[in-house]
Order: C-alpha cells, then structure tokens, then sequence
C-alpha cells in the first residue's frame, strides 16, 4: 500500500446518503476509513469502520476523534457531511426546530472542527471536506432553516480556510445540489400555525422531492471528494449536481437578484 492510502478519512453521517458513498469510495481505494452515525453500533460495515457520534454533543465528538487518533495515530481528511433538513413556512417553524436544525446542520460541523484541528495543526497538514449545498448559495423556499443553516457552514468555511492555512490545514465546501438520498423521506415537515401557505408550501415541496429523487446517485460527489483530496491546492467551493441548478448559482452571481428570485418563486410554483 502506498504512503497515499495510508491516509485516515473521518466521515460524520455516513450511515446513508453522500457520507455513505464517499466514506466506501474513499475505503474502495485503500484509505483507513472512519464512518460515524448517531445510532450505528461500533464494529465494521463492510470496509468502514464505524463509531458512534452524535453532532449536536460535544462529548459524543470528542470521543469518537479520540477514538480514531488513539488507532491510528494521525487524522488526514475529515468530511462534515452529518445534517438533516426541515421545511415549512418560516411562520409555522418552531424557535426550538429552528434551533435543531441548525445545532445538527452548522454547530455539528463545528464542533466537529474544533475537536479535529489541534491534529490537523500539530501534523501541519490535513483536509477539512465540509458538505453544504447549493441551497447555501441559493435560499429554497419554505427551507428557510435548512438554507440558513448552510448559509452558516459557507461563513464558517471561509473563515476557517483562512486561519488554518498556515499550518498547512485545507479547508473545502462541497455543495451539492439535488441527489437521491434518504434526505427526502427523513425531512421533517412543520406541522400547526397557519394554513396560509399550504397550497404552495405543497407545490414546492413536491417540486423538491421530484428533484431529489430523480437527481443523481451521490456516488458522483464522491468521486470528486476524491479528486479534492488528491489536490495539493485545492479551491474553496465546488458545485455539483444538475445543470440547470449549478447554472442558477452563477444567475445570481451576474444578474440583478430580482431575476434570481422571479425565478425561482415560478420554478417552485409559489406565483406572486
């Protein structure tokens, strides 16, 4: 095995979805691969091996980060991908589902950096793979809190990117568009409050599910994972998924935001 694939990979969420393909693909290629699912039982799934974390715990983190340096004495890539979306109309959304969704999405990954960098910094080397979303880039209606949330880990990155540098610490945003995940079956959908919006909020979900599911498999953003990591320089962003919502992002990049918006509230059906 080559120096390359002695590499030690720590994959949060990578019981289904993204996190599960790129935790195997990584694994596929020789890599020391550590996946973590807030329920999953310690032990080996397949080619991974698997640590229990939950996100949203400092404790639960720290320990699963002490698990993997104690077995292998060093932590080379380390992918947030553990998330979880909500959606519903801003006025019927809970401050306490609000606060979930971005303790698991944002404070998650967070705390997920904070445990692993004293590593990453004293090696003076390593990758931090954060997965947004498109949606972090581009507001999805009545996900306001799931957007939010990636809005957040967009600042964070960049941030982060900048004072790890130079302690040769690489710090990336993947953000993904629609791909068929379980993410669509497990959202939670805000329940109470008005039903003001139901016809809409009805239409545009129904348009999101209707992408997600016949979007791409995530084993695609696997594959550029990869490609991230076997990159000596590599940039900040990179966008993946259908064409057509990778080209709404530079919409509103170059065009007045009025057009981005129109757009979008026709493309989910909300009128107006």
């Amino acid at each position: 095995m080559d120096k390359e694939n002695k590499r030690v990979v720590l994959v949060t969420g990578a019981s289904s979805g993204i996190g599960l393909a790129c935790a195997t693909h990584l694994a596929g290629r020789g890599y020391r691969v550590y996946g973590t699912s807030r329920q999953a039982a310690t032990g080996q799934a397949g080619s991974v091996a698997m640590l229990v974390a939950d996100v949203t715990d400092d404790l639960s983190v720290e320990r699963a980060v002490a698990a993997v340096l104690d077995r292998e004495g060093r932590l080379d890539i380390v992918v947030n991908n553990a998330g979880m979306g909500i959606a519903g109309p801003v006025e019927n959304t809970s401050i306490e589902e609000a606060k979930r969704q971005l303790e698991v999405n944002f404070f998650g990954a967070f705390r997920v950096c904070r445990a692993v960098l004293p590593a990453l910094r004293s090696q003076r080397s390593g990758y931090i793979v954060n997965i947004g979303s498109i949606g972090g880039l581009i507001a999805i209606p009545y996900q306001a809190m799931y957007s939010a949330s990636k809005f957040a880990l967009e600042g964070l990155s960049e941030s982060l990117r900048m004072e790890v540098r130079p302690f040769g610490v690489k710090v990336v945003i993947i953000e993904p568009g629609d791909h068929k995940t379980a993410l669509t079956e497990n959202r939670t959908e805000m329940s109470g409050g008005t039903d003001a919006y139901r016809q809409s909020f009805q239409a545009a979900l129904a348009r999101t599910a209707h992408d997600e599911q016949t979007g791409p498999g995530p084993e695609q953003v696997a594959r550029l994972l990869y490609r991230i990591v076997n990159t000596r320089d590599p940039r900040l962003r990179y966008t993946i998924g259908p064409a057509t919502q990778r080209a709404a992002v530079w919409l509103k990049r170059l065009l007045p935001y009025s057009v981005t918006e129109y757009s979008m509230r026709t493309y989910f059906g909300l009128g107006g």
